[in-house]
């Protein structure tokens, strides 16, 4: 019997099975799923075998950081029902616990290459470490730098005497000039040019002596520098060696019986952490242990990240950079697994209904779900709509956008210089804009100001982090307009226009953290995001008169 292969605790005997697999970048958990976690997270409560300080208690709080956890419900070859368990990464400082599947290959084993390779890797540092602090070393680089002082110093001096002496000659020239005869002014010329070969003579000679006195202490320096230069050779031809073979032990069955391993999946340039991730783990020993996979889900246990949100309990999609090629690619070819909800044409019968319509631009109101422009596989969007509605239109039409899940206002251009203007208007920020949003929560701040700059989630693309290092500046103000059975209705007031900066802005703990009902990213997913673009005022660029349209959201009608 598979250990790791655990039976279900609760009466799952009523719960008919899924048909297909779950698409693991998007999904709504199954109720089998839902009942994994759930068992598994009870286990995570009472278990004493390791500790992991996930934020739960109030001491050592900056430690914290929470985990992804995962479950795959499966069927053995009896027929039988049960689930594998997995984290992401280490755990504990440890990849093997019970009740865990194991990671594909196991870095930690302390005979394995690995740690040998990384033992070799270590020595190599050390050995750097110790030239780089040699004390000869540092007076030799001190010599250097005052050697090179020195000589710019003197040089320097020569160079102003001679100058100097110059200008002097040069007025001695124009003083014999005006009193001495030919010949006795073609004598003192033939003095003052002797007088400047000898200074210039000088200064040649002062470059030669220094050139030699600096290139001794170069080659002094350089047998120290050449000695660093072969260890970094080395450790880096061993580091890639190290990668490489890494590469191929990180290699993942899939239903077939293929095996593909991370150097042939990503074109040997995986990203850091790739395999290591839950859905990966589970599916590989699902394969390797003739257990049939029915559903899977992940989710986070504990502190959220400091640049990403995750909430405690929340489910998430696997992630895209390190989990989406592996499993896209390879481990779930053959298997039957749900349509990407995103590419499937859910969205064929929404339309957007006209606001404001005249010959130079357009007011839409765009319904949720609908995409602005047209995506990969999905056609149906704002822009294809608006192409049929107005076939005369010239401009770029899309002056601005909304997330496929938001509601609300957006202007149309019906030509280039209207596209243009309304664009400067954007840029300069003097375009009013205010979003209804009802937030899952009761926020306690009546009104203020957001300030937490924005990066794309390099890992989750399109989602976003805070990342005060290399984000861009995006800024919010807030108002509350109402609670209602533990719901706040807030206004939004982007003053910049970031990628999903009033989402963020309300989920993140630096900013309301509490993300709006139905945010499937930030928060919990339902029918709809309650985010709707309510008002918007520009100026008219052929009349140049304000103008402004509102449409009130219908939140507390759903």
């Amino acid at each position: 019997m598979n250990l790791l292969f655990l039976p279900f605790k609760t009466d799952i005997s009523h719960i008919e099975l899924p048909e297909k697999f779950t698409y693991p970048f998007n999904y709504t958990p199954n109720k089998l799923s839902e009942i994994s976690a759930k068992e598994l997270q009870d286990y995570l409560t009472k278990q004493i075998e390791w500790k992991h300080n996930f934020g739960f208690d109030s001491v050592n709080k900056a430690d914290a950081i929470g985990k992804m956890f995962g479950v795959l419900v499966c069927k053995d070859m009896n027929g039988n029902l049960g689930q594998l368990w997995a984290f992401s990464g280490k755990l504990a400082e440890g990849n093997q616990w019970t009740n865990f599947v194991p990671t594909v290959f196991d870095m930690l084993i302390q005979e394995g290459f690995y740690k040998k390779g990384e033992a070799v890797l270590n020595e190599y540092n050390s050995k750097i470490k110790a030239i780089e602090g040699d004390t000869k070393y540092h007076i030799l680089l001190a010599e250097q730098k005052e050697i090179v002082r020195e000589s710019q110093l003197e040089l320097s001096q020569q160079k102003s005497r001679i100058k100097f002496l110059k200008s002097q000659r040069q007025l001695k020239r124009d003083k014999a000039l005006k009193e001495l005869s030919t010949d006795s002014y073609s004598l003192l010329a033939n003095e003052l040019n002797e007088e400047s070969k000898k200074e210039n003579i000088i200064l040649k000679k002062m470059n030669k002596k220094w050139n030699v006195i600096i290139a001794s202490k170069k080659d002094e320096v350089d047998t120290y520098l050449k000695e660093i230069e072969v260890l970094k050779q080395l450790r880096k031809d061993k580091s890639a060696a190290l990668q490489q073979q890494l590469f191929e032990k990180y290699t993942f069955l899939n239903v077939k019986g293929a095996t593909k391993n991370l150097g042939e999946i990503f074109d040997n340039n995986p990203p850091a952490g790739a395999g290591e991730c839950c859905a990966p783990k589970l599916l590989h020993y699902a394969f390797n242990n003739n257990l049939q996979p029915l559903c899977m889900a992940e989710f986070w246990w504990g502190k959220s990240p400091n640049l990403e949100i995750r909430k405690h309990q929340n489910f998430y999609p696997s992630c895209r950079s390190k989990c989406e090629p592996i499993l896209l690619k390879h481990m779930l070819k053959g298997l039957n697994v749900e349509d990407n909800p995103l590419e499937q044409e859910i969205n064929i019968n929404k339309r957007i209904e006209i606001v404001y319509d005249d010959e130079w631009l357009a007011v839409i109101n765009k319904p949720c779900g609908l995409l602005s422009v047209p995506g990969k596989r999905i056609k149906n969007s704002v822009y294809t709509q608006v192409q049929q509605m107005y076939p005369e239109a010239t401009g770029p039409l899309m002056v601005h956008r909304l997330d496929r899940a938001t509601s609300g206002l957006l202007i149309i251009a019906k030509d280039l210089q209207t596209y243009i203007a309304l664009q400067k208007q954007f840029t300069a920020r003097t375009v009013k804009k205010k979003y209804a949003a009802l937030l899952d929560g009761v926020l306690k701040k009546d009104e203020g100001v957001i300030n937490l700059p924005l990066r794309v989630d390099l890992d989750n693309r399109p989602q976003q982090l805070v990342c005060f290092e290399h984000g861009k500046k995006a800024t919010t103000k807030f108002e509350i307009v109402t609670v209602f059975k533990n719901k706040t209705l807030v206004h939004f007031f982007p003053i910049t226009g970031r990628t999903h900066q009033l989402r963020v802005h309300s989920a993140h703990k630096l900013g309301l953290h509490i993300p709006i009902v139905g945010d499937d990213l930030y928060g919990l997913p339902k029918q709809r995001l309650y985010l709707h673009a309510e008002f918007i005022e520009f100026e008219h660029p052929i009349n140049n008169v304000k103008v402004n349209f509102e449409l009130k959201s219908d939140f507390f009608n759903n």
